[in-house]
């Protein structure tokens, strides 16, 4: 391995592994047995976390049942191991899939398309291709080279860290597959509306001049296909890259949880988070948007509210506010941005999460 390796480990949130053909020699076998080796020892680890959990609180840490302290340090036992093998599960196939794509093959497939379609597209494409508050700037200037429309590029930078993998498995292991599908469309209803809103307002002169000023060097990714033991190996080395960096977050949110879990009266957050209180979705809103945090740890707080009497409205409304509207992504953004186009983004994203908040609290 060269000295250029810790500058391509941190560009693996920006494009598939290059296309070298280095292990086009390698035999699929061992790899497919030891993938399927992995996987038996992973469903057998799972199965038992339950029972492991409740030993190591009450057998080994002697902790009393039934106390606020027992049942904050068995939820904690239970859902990092549990959140963890769940993503490094869905990280790992989201990881084959992402393995397919460049951001050259990512560009193409957006541009040239009719502006609904592409927002449609964007907003689909952004749940499997990799995407931090960090890569929001050099994204965006390659979708501008390439010629995608300005709201079809927004439908893709709203979905992409919103609906990603890591919400979609924490939701999944914390509070179901209910939760996690209704979070997806809404999520996706988002980006896609929003995107299509600000396609609308024609702010394409609200972009700083100096990002169409830039010419495109990049190529067409072209070169040999990658063999399925170049995919398992990108696979690993995004499980590698994206869990090594979220397992903090998700420890301090799940830690967040715990205490909510253990201390907080059943219900008593319903007063000012449940369905009765009009404001609070807006509240929610207004109250994630300058937070910074991710999926990893806002989630666990989010299932243990829900569990002490939120509603489910006003949760997925904070949550969606803190991650699809970070500040951090906003000052990155600021370089190619004017401040009008990212406040009317801000504004209509918040606006559709509000909405989604409501409609939920309504129906649910």
């Amino acid at each position: 391995m060269g000295p250029n390796v810790a500058q391509e480990q941190q560009r693996n949130d920006l494009r598939a592994p290059v296309e070298d053909g280095a292990g086009r020699g390698r035999s699929h076998r061992p790899r497919a047995l030891a993938l399927v080796a992995a996987l038996g020892a992973w469903w057998l680890i799972y199965r038992h976390l339950g029972a492991a959990a409740r030993w190591l609180t009450y057998s080994l840490i002697g902790l009393a049942e039934g106390t606020h302290l027992a049942g904050s340090v068995e939820f904690f036992l239970f859902e990092v191991p549990k959140v963890l093998l769940l993503l490094v599960l869905v990280v790992f196939g989201v990881g084959m899939v992402r393995s397919f794509f460049t951001p050259e093959r990512t560009r193409a497939l957006l541009a040239g398309r009719l502006e609904a379609v592409g927002n449609v597209l964007a907003a689909a494409l952004g749940v499997v291709t990799p995407f931090c508050s960090c890569s929001a700037v050099p994204l965006f200037i390659g979708f501008v080279e390439a010629g995608v429309p300005l709201g079809v590029t927004f439908s893709f930078l709203i979905a992409a860290p919103m609906v990603n993998e890591v919400a979609v498995v924490l939701l999944f292991g914390l509070v179901g597959w209910r939760v996690a599908a209704i979070y997806v469309v809404a999520g996706l209803s988002v980006a896609i509306l929003s995107g299509w809103v600000i396609g609308r307002l024609r702010l394409e002169g609200h972009v700083e001049p100096w990002v169409y000023e830039i010419r495109s060097i990049s190529g067409e990714g072209g070169g040999p296909r990658l063999t399925f033991a170049d995919r398992i190996d990108y696979a690993l080395e995004q499980v590698r890259t994206i869990v090594g960096k979220v397992w903090p977050f998700i420890l301090l949110g799940i830690a967040a949880g715990a205490g909510i879990h253990g201390y907080v009266p059943e219900g008593a957050l319903a007063s000012f988070m449940g369905k009765e209180a009009w404001w609070s979705v807006p509240a929610a809103v207004l109250l994630g948007v300058p937070m910074y945090s991710n999926a990893a740890g806002i989630v666990p707080v989010v299932e243990a509210l829900l569990g002490k009497g939120a509603a489910l409205g006003t949760a997925l409304a904070f949550m969606m506010s803190v991650i699809a509207l970070s500040l951090p992504e906003m000052i990155i953004l600021r370089k190619v941005l004017k401040p009008r186009l990212i406040a009317a983004f801000a504004g209509i994203v918040a606006l559709g999460i509000i909405a989604v908040g409501f409609l939920f609290n309504a129906v649910l």
